[in-house]
């Protein structure tokens, strides 16, 4: 049974910010690499940002490095604080657990691991 849930989406103008949670279970989830990815619509999933357990970070795109912060707690819920949003940061935001450590996921986030329901993200210009 899929143990993780979004929150914190929501309609922004273009500069805002907002700050995404996922709640995961630690029992299920802590040893493992956890991490958001995207879809607009009419677009392909894409992945955002992952996290090892350690605290190792990988950022997709070259689009949301310096933008976007992923962080996880020790009660291990996932967090994406995502600054200076634009437009095309639309998307449903799907968190993602038992996801591969390196960069491979970014390209085909839906093919491993668990994911959420998903939170809304609309910005507008």
């Amino acid at each position: 049974q899929v143990q993780l849930e979004e929150s914190g989406g929501g309609s922004v103008q273009a500069g805002g910010s907002l700050r995404l949670s996922c709640a995961a279970s630690a029992y299920t989830y802590s040893s493992d690499v956890m991490g958001w990815f995207r879809q607009a619509p009419g677009k392909e999933r894409e992945g955002v940002a992952s996290i090892s357990p350690s605290g190792d970070t990988i950022y997709c795109a070259d689009s949301v490095k310096g933008r976007f912060i992923i962080s996880r707690d020790a009660k291990n819920t996932l967090y994406l604080q995502m600054n200076s949003l634009k437009p095309e940061d639309t998307a449903m935001y799907y968190c993602a657990a038992g996801i591969p450590a390196d960069s491979t996921w970014c390209r085909r986030p839906a093919d491993f691991g668990d994911w959420g329901q998903g939170t809304q993200v609309t910005v507008s210009s």
